[in-house]
């Protein structure tokens, strides 16, 4: 595979495990913990797919999302929000009024993150 991923995550931790599991599956996975550096790091590395957290420090995930989604040079990339919040309430804004991608709730299963990627990789093209 030749898809780059990039993961926006705050916590250490998470961001490990979620590129050992996509990189399991061949993909390219970079991770960004800083939200501040998310748009920078996405213009020089050109990802194929964004997982992006909510609930981050500085700068939550919505407004994250709202700076990739006004970049022009982001409109065909596929945004999947990572989050605890469980709420239909939160996945219907996340999903309809926010239009991202994908709505994957932690924890979240290693199977459900790679079909989740082939997905949205598929979507794309």
């Amino acid at each position: 595979m030749n898809e780059k991923i990039l993961v926006v995550e705050d916590e250490s931790d998470i961001a490990d495990l979620i590129k050992l599991v996509l990189e399991s599956a061949d993909f390219k996975v970079k991770t960004v913990l800083d939200p501040l550096k998310a748009l920078e790091t996405a213009r020089e590395y050109r990802p194929d797919v964004i997982f992006l957290d909510l609930s981050m420090p500085k700068m939550d995930g919505w407004t994250v999302f709202k700076h990739i989604r006004n970049d022009s040079s982001f409109a065909d990339v596929p945004v999947a929000i990572l989050t605890a919040k469980t709420q239909h309430f939160d996945q219907m804004v996340g999903l309809h009024v926010m239009n991202a991608d994908a709505y994957i709730t932690k924890p979240f299963g290693k199977q459900e993150l790679i079909d989740k990627t082939y997905e949205l990789i598929k979507g794309k093209k």
